[in-house]
């Protein structure tokens, strides 16, 4: 293999694994599109505005529109980051090559390394989704 081949090649599970544990810091966009990835910057700001939402939340007891913005802001980057995982972890290895391996000579093979990816990242995300729901609803009704 080739220098210019490792230094080109981008592989999918390490992609979606990066995206599952600091997508919300735009770890994934670095891996894929380098430093100057404009969107990628954005991840971590956004995230941390919304853990701030959070925070207002959770440890303040704030119930108001600004917390409510950030905590919008909060779940919309964590469904970012999950929709990306899904994609990047679903692309065929063919498709995948096609835009990420173009000028490489070697060939993506994975395995159930971004499968598994995927299943952790829905697991995760039901979970959330779950826990999220039912503590909103419990407040919203008064349960507190």
């Amino acid at each position: 293999m080739a220098m210019s081949d490792s230094l080109v090649f981008k592989d999918k599970f390490v992609a979606a694994l990066l995206a599952l544990l600091t997508g919300v810091f735009g770890g994934h966009r670095f891996y894929l599109r380098g430093l100057r990835d404009p969107w990628a910057w954005v991840h971590g700001p956004l995230f941390v505005l919304g853990l701030i939402g959070v925070w207002r939340f959770v440890l303040l007891q704030r119930d108001d529109a600004l917390t409510w913005a950030l905590l919008g802001l909060f779940v919309a980057v964590v469904i970012a980051v999950v929709v990306q995982t899904l994609v990047i972890g679903l692309t065929s290895d063919e498709q995948w090559d096609a835009r990420w391996n173009a000028g490489s000579t070697r060939r993506s093979a994975n395995g159930w390394g971004p499968v598994l990816v995927v299943i952790f990242a829905l697991f995760m995300s039901v979970g959330s989704l779950t826990g999220g729901l039912a503590y909103v609803l419990q407040r919203f009704f008064g349960g507190q």
